[in-house]
């Protein structure tokens, strides 16, 4: 009998001591991951509605190229990252934990984490308090020693990009560079990656359609005058400002909620507009991205 009993607790011992190897339980997983889902809440609520590519690329575009100036990545390569990784912003990690990248846990992150199961059972999970989070992070992770050959690459070779992603560990699937090739082509993702000289060749519409905007509130006169001028490059400095990136002011609405709706500061929506008070009027055209 004693020699029944000591052999059973031999057994719980070395189960335990596996279960501890393994990591984190699966009952501690899901507890973990409900709070998550608890504080998330609201981030669930909106991105559970996120529609299809076209509107990924419209919500995130403007935070890529910001990456893209801040960091050297190129914009195509991080908005059809976040397009794979994150199923166009429907996927569990991304609608659950922000995460548009797939970024796991490492032994330096200090944030929360979401347990799914990937290359391991119960895989560890960056938690990020929003989108932005997720994009800024991915650019500081890819500044690790092991991604420093991509940064001597041209701004514009994404396939470069894409195969030197491949080559450093990113991704296990042998297809990765292709997929994120492919996604790029599919969707002009390379015209986020256009340098300051390429705006030269956007056409006389837009730049017009720029100098409206900045000449509201002065009489006809006045813009049109302003307008005039756009036609020669001497007089005026083209600025791009696309249709897309640009909101009309209807009845309701403040700077607070505008600025909220586009993922702005109120200060950041009336640096774009150059506006001075708080004061906007119906029909006003406002620039919403940077």
């Amino acid at each position: 009998m004693y020699k029944k009993w000591a052999f059973f607790i031999l057994l719980v011992i070395i189960v335990s001591c596996k279960s501890r190897k393994k990591g984190i339980t699966n009952h501690q997983a899901t507890r973990n991951n409900k709070e998550v889902q608890k504080l998330n809440k609201e981030a669930i609520a909106h991105y559970t509605t996120f529609g299809d590519v076209g509107q990924y690329i419209d919500r995130f575009r403007s935070i890529a190229v910001q990456e893209m100036n801040t960091y050297g990545i190129p914009a195509s390569i991080t908005l059809a990252q976040g397009l794979l990784e994150s199923g166009n912003g429907n996927g569990e990690l991304a609608v659950v934990a922000n995460n548009h990248f797939g970024i796991k846990c490492t032994s330096d992150w200090k944030g929360k984490s979401y347990f799914k199961n990937d290359d391991k059972i119960n895989d560890c999970f960056r938690v990020y308090d929003n989108p932005e989070s997720s994009f800024r992070d991915h650019s500081e992770f890819l500044k690790r020693k092991r991604y420093a050959p991509l940064f001597e690459l041209d701004k514009n070779d994404y396939e470069g990009w894409a195969k030197g992603l491949k080559a450093a560990g990113y991704a296990t699937n042998p297809q990765y560079p292709q997929l994120l090739i492919n996604l790029i082509k599919k969707y002009n993702l390379d015209q986020y990656d256009m340098s300051e000289t390429d705006y030269q060749k956007i056409k006389r519409e837009d730049r017009v359609l720029a100098q409206i905007n900045k000449n509201i509130g002065k009489n006809s006169k006045d813009s049109l005058k302003q307008i005039t001028s756009v036609a020669t490059p001497a007089a005026v400095k083209p600025q791009f400002v696309p249709l897309n990136k640009m909101y009309q002011v209807k009845q309701g609405d403040t700077l607070y909620n505008v600025s909220k709706r586009f993922n702005l500061t109120i200060d950041e929506l009336k640096a774009l507009n150059s506006i001075g008070d708080d004061q906007i009027k119906i029909g006003q055209q406002l620039i919403i991205a940077h």
